[in-house]
């Protein structure tokens, strides 16, 4: 591993359809360490696995316009997904009066 990193910046995960910009400070062939500098307070370095990092970015500027890019693809879909919830919650309650039917059928 060399000094220089060549993509120091990352996107990791925050949560669904979210990222956080990271700064990787150190890497080894499994860790990284660095701070979030969008963040209120940039607290101590973190570290995590390799395998934690969405994507690498040479420029602060380039992570946080793939971040933005990536929300608004996110956002194309967002009526779609209510949509999904809706029928599934009915699905869930026909599911559920089926089964209480049928055991106050049973017990009837």
């Amino acid at each position: 591993m060399t000094d220089g990193i060549a993509r120091p910046w990352a996107l990791m995960r925050h949560h669904a359809g979210w990222a956080d910009v990271f700064l990787i400070e150190k890497e080894s062939a499994d860790s990284i360490t660095g701070v979030y500098p969008d963040r209120e307070t940039v607290g101590p370095p973190v570290n995590y696995s390799v395998r934690a990092i969405l994507a690498r970015f040479e420029t602060l500027e380039a992570a946080r316009a793939a971040r933005e890019g990536a929300v608004l693809e996110w956002r194309k879909h967002d009526a779609a997904v209510r949509d999904a919830e809706a029928a599934l919650r009915d699905a869930e309650k026909a599911r559920e009066d089926a089964w209480l039917n049928c055991l106050r059928g049973a017990a009837g």
